[in-house]
């Protein structure tokens, strides 16, 4: 790897990617910096996960290049691949928990695979990463016996519990209600504050892009359509940004998009 502390932790370069006839991403170029929250928005089937997997190399773009931290990763075989992933954590939009497993086994599991720590050094760690997301004491229990909002919170103390230096979340708040979704959005906050993590977020949820975004980044068919703090996005003269963060209903027959001069 190149330098650790590179200004922007990820760069896309004319980043295509089509699955069959269907072209996802559409020549995206990003540069996201690091030890900041970037909210990535858009309508479904915008390419917004798609891109967040090409973050990970999870996908490989048909065309363009993926950069971390100044390295070329894009090219690299998944053995390769592996002190990257290290480095990140990812949320996915499920939680993605082992059923069958306990939350202690859960939040280890990475610790397990990817370090030499003993049993105990693992055990202080997962309670240091339950701690840190409010849910210590809770080892033993399954992830059947828990709240959507806490499930969520126990993938989140998985997502940290290498200290990544990033971490991508797939929907953090989907399915949860109001306060559980506060009580994501201030950890991902906190996250940033207290462990300078960088935060690359994808999410339907305006509220909380607002809350946690130092930028916004809005695609739609596959191309970047928007890029700005949260007030630039909400006070967007793009009508397509309008009708998406307003929640507002389209007449496909009849669309007529008006957007600024360039």
């Amino acid at each position: 790897m190149n330098d650790a502390n590179h200004k922007d932790i990820f760069e896309l370069h004319g980043i295509s990617k089509s699955f069959g006839d269907l072209k996802v991403l559409d020549d995206v170029s990003l540069a996201l910096e690091a030890g900041k929250t970037t909210v990535i928005i858009g309508p479904s089937g915008c390419g917004k996960t798609v891109l967040l997997k090409h973050l990970m190399v999870l996908i490989r773009p048909d065309r363009g290049a993926v950069f971390f931290a100044g390295a070329r990763i894009d090219k690299l075989k998944e053995k390769q691949l592996i002190p990257v992933r290290r480095r990140c954590g990812f949320l996915f939009q499920a939680g993605a928990l082992f059923d069958s497993e306990t939350v202690a086994q859960n939040v280890g599991f990475p610790l397990m695979q990817h370090t030499n720590y003993t049993q105990k050094e693992i055990d202080e760690l997962v309670h240091e990463r339950l701690e840190l997301v409010g849910l210590a004491g809770l080892e033993k229990r399954m992830p059947g016996e828990l709240s959507g909002g806490q499930q969520k919170r126990i993938a989140l103390a998985r997502a940290i519990a290498l200290s990544p230096e990033v971490v991508l979340y797939d929907e953090p708040t989907t399915g949860l209600d109001p306060i559980r979704s506060g009580t994501i959005n201030e950890l991902i906050i906190k996250l940033q504050n207290e462990l300078n993590i960088t935060s690359i977020a994808v999410t339907h949820d305006m509220h909380s892009a607002y809350k946690i975004a130092d930028r916004i980044i809005m695609l739609d068919q596959g191309r970047v359509i928007a890029d700005g703090n949260p007030d630039q996005i909400r006070h967007s003269a793009d009508q397509r940004v309008q009708r998406f963060v307003r929640g507002q209903s389209v007449d496909l027959a009849n669309e007529e998009i008006n957007t600024p001069n360039a």
